[in-house]
């Protein structure tokens, strides 16, 4: 039996607003709730509603910059910086600006849609 696993196939969840995500480990892709990571692109002028998710979330920028909104404090982070999210805080995502963004998130416990609490 391996001790490794390469993947090859992530799972591209489907989105309505022009944002890509890629699951490469995670519950939608490899059936593990510890952990999720994902190679995501926000489009220019892209948004989430607010969120009060039950899981710690790392970002990391690879181009361009993203935008958060952490309890009533604004954060830009720029390509090549990164952040961690307290779970059960709230948090909005977006990417207000005239170019794309290209990130990884890193959610633990593994992303889960029932456990992100987004506001209508």
């Amino acid at each position: 039996m391996k001790k490794y696993f390469i993947q090859n196939t992530p799972f591209v969840v489907p989105t309505t607003d022009g944002k890509i995500i890629e699951e490469h480990h995670g519950i939608a892709t490899t059936n593990n709730p510890e952990i999720s990571i994902a190679h995501m692109i926000a489009p220019p002028k892209w948004s989430e509603p607010f969120q009060t998710p039950e899981f710690e979330e790392y970002t990391y920028i690879i181009k361009g910059k993203k935008q958060f909104i952490i309890e009533d404090e604004i954060i830009i982070l720029e390509a090549g910086q990164s952040i961690k999210i307290e779970k059960n805080t709230r948090v909005q995502y977006s990417n207000p600006f005239d170019e794309t963004c290209e990130y990884i998130a890193i959610c633990k416990p593994a992303f889960d849609f029932n456990k992100v609490h987004r506001e209508e």
